[in-house]
């Protein structure tokens, strides 16, 4: 489940970055950079704030198999 909603909270985030950009003002194309950017930083180091926060608010981690994802 916690992936589900990650992906739908990251995909809204970059659809507003790109609405804003449009519509308010350019510099609005920071806020898909910084998507981005931590998106890259998570596969790296393996942590995200997203994702402790969806934890925090009690989403749980999927189970497959013999593994908690």
């Amino acid at each position: 489940m916690l992936n589900t909603y990650f992906r739908i909270i990251v995909g809204f985030m970059v659809l507003l970055s790109v609405v804003l950009t449009v519509y308010v003002s350019p510099k609005w194309m920071w806020f898909t950079v910084f998507i981005g950017v931590n998106l890259i930083q998570s596969a790296f180091t393996k942590w995200c704030l997203l994702e402790t926060i969806l934890v925090k608010l009690g989403v749980k981690k999927e189970v497959t198999g013999c593994s908690v994802k």
